[in-house]
């Protein structure tokens, strides 16, 4: 049957001459070894990348990505190929060598698409870009440049950078899923040094999403990521050192979510589950953190980074509650593994680009709001640290023991935040630390929008989020008394 042609599909069909028929035979051709399911995915993705360093343009590029990707699954295994050249003869070449995975007569037949429904875009789309575009960005980053310098003369180096792409992906599979979807994104960052003497110190900031450039002629203007990392750096030249041991640590709100993500979201990938590798496998329906504690992941969250119409297996993504009062709710799949664990599709399978497999991935991950007033939390606290932005961190998804450091923190004392520290790192296990969270507040923030998680060697976009949470434990690393 010849399904309706929505603006995101005629540009594959119409631009780039793929027909109806054509993606028809390579499916055919692609199950014709015995294989249980196939798909095609088509992108096409136009970048521009913009740098200024030294109050220089250092860097500039723009670039076209076109291609496809062809799966196809056989039990547990998966046949995957991909080319960059989008003929009739390269695209059947390419499913006959993902085909060949599987043996034995055709599993499953090619039977025609079904029409996608066409919901509400979380986003906007962009034209074509054009060179006034391009003297826009770098205007933007400009702005940062000049803005950075002027907090503070102790401000020595400023590096700023805009990127932003358009990805466009159609998505046409055997059991008749045929999507489409047109996906901006963007993000401006600002990175500073600040010297004092002998003393040096670093701050970073930014932010972004799905999103137009006028995004940032509002609050999050270039005027604000430079003054917010220029903060941080200036901060970091009187702070003390941390101290170590165990003791209570206060989350802020935004982004120590990434905390949350990597600590605890990666173990709820049903991948892991299904191979039996995360600290999560087997605990649905039981008790796996404070009853305070409700984690969900949210695709269809408007304009943020981690959101998308569909996934890259062409479905609807949604709001998926992992962790309910404290208790293990499910797992983020994709088709592969809810077909294999007889579990709901979550709208989860994610792809870096048409090179790589999907797989269950996060969108946007947060910890939803509690009770308790920010305020109180702190008040709550004798000694301990308040933990208010984050660097780089490591998890082992086997055990979940985590190590994180925290870029901006101070300590607590006596109910009062005093002192901001430095070289503070935290040392856990996220399905143990859930367990000593006392205290959760009403003051929920997602971070900015500069979220990337990798993942087997993909990377893709995602968004984290959490209120103020007190943790009764956990372990600081420091130098510090």
């Amino acid at each position: 049957m010849t399904i309706p042609v929505t603006d995101h599909k005629r540009y594959f069909i119409d631009k780039l001459g793929i027909s109806e028929r054509l993606m028809e035979r390579c499916l055919g051709e692609a199950l014709s070894a015995g294989g249980e399911y196939a798909d095609l995915y088509f992108e096409s993705v136009t970048s521009t990348s913009l740098g200024v360093d030294e109050s220089m343009v250092k860097t500039a590029s723009q670039g076209i990505s076109v291609g496809c990707g062809v799966r196809v699954l056989s039990g547990e295994r998966t046949g995957y190929a991909y080319t960059d050249d989008l003929s009739s003869e390269k695209l059947l070449k390419a499913a006959r060598t993902a085909a060949l995975i599987a043996s034995g007569p055709a599993k499953e037949l090619m039977s025609g698409f079904r029409a996608s429904p066409e919901g509400t875009s979380l986003y906007p789309v962009a034209g074509a870009e054009s060179d006034t575009e391009i003297a826009a960005k770098l205007k933007l980053i400009e702005r940062a440049d000049k803005a950075a310098r002027a907090y503070d003369p102790r401000i020595t180096q400023v590096r700023a950078g805009i990127n932003d792409e358009l990805r466009r992906i159609l998505v046409a599979a055997s059991d008749g899923t045929f999507a489409s979807d047109t996906q901006p994104l963007a993000r401006l960052n600002v990175f500073v040094i600040a010297k004092d003497g002998a003393n040096t110190s670093r701050g970073t900031s930014g932010g972004g999403g799905r999103v137009m450039l006028d995004f940032f002629e509002g609050d999050k203007s270039p005027e604000h990521f430079a003054s917010e990392a220029a903060r941080t750096a200036i901060l970091q030249l009187d702070a003390v050192e941390a101290p170590a041991g165990e003791m209570e640590v206060v989350l802020g709100p935004g982004w120590p979510g990434v905390l949350l993500h990597e600590a605890v979201g990666h173990g709820l990938e049903a991948d892991f589950n299904r191979k039996k590798t995360s600290a999560f496998a087997g605990l649905i329906g039981q008790q796996v953190a404070s009853s305070k504690v409700t984690v969900v992941d949210n695709g269809t969250m408007a304009n943020r980074r981690g959101s998308l119409n569909i996934d890259d297996e062409g479905n609807p993504t949604q709001e998926t509650v992992l962790i309910e009062n404290g208790i293990l709710k499910g797992f983020l799949s994709d088709k592969l593994n809810s077909r294999l664990m007889g579990m709901p599709n979550t709208g989860s399978g994610r792809r870096e680009s048409y090179h790589h497999i999907p797989m269950p991935r996060m969108t946007n991950t947060y910890m939803l709001n509690g009770e308790d007033m920010p305020e109180d939390i702190i008040k709550s606290v004798k000694r301990g640290l308040y933990a208010v932005n984050f660097g780089g961190g490591q998890v082992d998804i086997t055990n979940g023991k985590f190590v994180f450091s925290a870029s901006e923190a101070y300590l607590i004392e006596d109910g009062r935040v005093t002192r901001p520290v430095k070289g503070a790192t935290l040392i856990g296990n996220g399905p143990e630390a859930l367990k000593y969270v006392s205290m959760v507040g009403n003051d929920l923030a997602l971070d900015e929008g500069i979220g990337t998680c990798g993942k087997a060697g993909q990377s893709v976009p995602v968004g984290v989020g959490m209120p103020t949470v007190k943790l009764d434990r956990m372990t600081v690393g420091g130098t510090g008394k």
